[in-house]
């Protein structure tokens, strides 16, 4: 006899676990379903052990500085499955959180993996054979995997995807990486760091491509200076593999073919929806390049069923997913929530230099028809950042001339994916530059760049 509850939710990472508690706070009958681990890819090999990661490479990076900061420091080294046993405690203790979690509000969990043979059915073939659940509300938040394209598949040994080079088999001497969006470019900047020579292959006409075309190219020299070679508009055609010795990767640049050696590459091309053996097809669910088409509200046209997170197409971050979680639990208990709205979703970057961003870019502030102002400001500029030693950074802003509204926001240097919620809130609350110009920043902080850069903007900057 199936179990009846009022929500089912599919997938137990930042999008399903946060839309799980927030229903049972609103006083439904809840069940998880999760096939792996709870807390999803983010917690266990995402967002959370990779900043683990780089957070050893900054303080790595840090020692070797000792001198700058009138500080000595002997013997600098670092054992390399010490930190990754460190990144695998962090996402260990905060998956068994999410465990606390569920029981703190009485939301039951079943482990296994999930079907929908029916609307308003799951099944879940667990160890014990087949529990069946029904409810009239189902969420969907099974999220997604790496991409792996013809011929550039990882295998674990010499091509890693964005798991393997969680927990490396060895420390890469040449690491070619493939692909310089967020996940390609913070691996390549943590094993940089601790000293691979490393290479950045990126398609597309400059790296850190959804970004403000000035931050790509101040975050691409400060890569450079710091032993990167990074090629753009190149592409890897083949890997040539060669067990216990290494890959020769074929690249194509500037319409040439050129040949590499590698000990070791990570691929990182994107990611697909996990959209497979849900039963979404006999649904009649639409399925656009593996990821489901629903509407703002994240409805999926299939009454009672919902999909949110990275399976309902991008911005493809872990703080959207959790949001439309929310979202969509308070509307299926009746409620009014507004919908998301991707454009003042910020996207972070925790390489180094970290970068951060929200709203339009300058080119797609002019593309979509608006006349801007931009205003600039220099981390060099700024008390607090040269205090800091980090005074490589900036901070730009694009304002829609004729109205003041802030169209977005675009960082680069020390600390900018914590600053970028102050635009992010602006955006929310739909701030003008009058606002911004007569909000009062604290000194000394990186913050007050904030400030001149919207200053700027408007020929009043006062510190540089």
């Amino acid at each position: 006899m199936a179990a009846t509850y009022d929500v089912i939710v599919i997938g137990a990472g930042p999008g399903g676990y946060v839309a799980a508690i927030r229903a049972a706070q609103l006083g439904k009958k809840v069940v998880i379903v999760e096939r792996e681990n709870l807390g999803g890819i983010c917690l266990n090999w995402g967002c959370i052990p990779t900043k683990a990661l780089l957070r050893s490479a900054e303080v790595f990076h840090l020692m070797h500085r000792a001198k700058e900061f009138g500080l000595s420091a002997g013997s600098i080294g670092f054992d390399l499955n010490a930190v990754v046993a460190r990144s695998r405690g962090v996402a260990k203790q905060l998956s068994s959180g999410i465990g606390h979690l569920m029981k703190k509000n009485k939301i039951a969990v079943v482990m296994g993996e999930a079907t929908i043979p029916a609307k308003g059915r799951v099944s879940v073939k667990t160890d014990k054979g087949v529990e069946e659940l029904t409810a009239p509300a189902i969420i969907l938040a099974t999220g997604a995997r790496a991409r792996n394209l013809p011929g550039l598949e990882a295998d674990g040994d010499l091509v890693w995807s964005y798991r393997h080079a969680l927990q490396p088999v060895r420390m890469p001497k040449k690491l070619l990486v493939i692909g310089s969006g967020a996940i390609g470019i913070e691996f390549a900047s943590f094993f940089n760091t601790l000293g691979a020579d490393t290479t950045v292959v990126e398609v597309m006409d400059r790296i850190l491509p959804v970004e403000d075309a000035e931050i790509s190219a101040f975050a691409k020299k400060q890569f450079v200076k710091q032993g990167m070679k990074i090629l753009e508009k190149a592409g890897v055609k083949q890997l040539d593999r060669t067990p216990g010795k290494g890959v020769v990767a074929h690249i194509e640049v500037g319409g040439k073919i050129e040949q590499h050696a590698f000990d070791t590459v990570i691929s990182a091309v994107g990611i697909v929806g996990n959209v497979e053996n849900l039963g979404l097809e006999a649904l009649g669910v639409k399925i656009d390049r593996t990821h489901l088409v629903t509407d703002e509200y994240c409805r999926t046209g299939i009454e009672g069923l919902y999909a949110i997170g990275d399976i309902a197409g991008g911005p493809w971050l872990a703080h959207k997913a959790s949001h439309e979680g929310v979202m969509v639990a308070e509307l299926i208990a009746g409620g009014h929530p507004h919908p998301i709205k991707p454009g003042s979703i910020a996207g972070c970057t925790y390489c180094y230099p970290q970068v951060a961003s929200v709203g339009m870019t300058e080119e797609k502030a002019k593309a979509a028809g608006h006349a801007v102002r931009v205003g600039r400001f220099p981390f060099v500029g700024n008390g607090k950042a040269i205090a800091l030693g980090e005074a490589e950074g900036m901070i730009k802003t694009v304002f829609d001339a004729k109205t003041g509204e802030l169209l977005g926001a675009h960082m680069v240097g020390a600390e900018v994916t914590e600053l970028i919620q102050g635009y992010v809130i602006g955006r929310q609350l739909e701030t003008t530059e009058e606002d911004l110009m007569n909000t009062v920043f604290p000194h000394p902080t990186l913050s007050e760049m904030m400030h001149e850069a919207v200053l700027d903007a408007y020929g009043r900057a006062l510190h540089f």
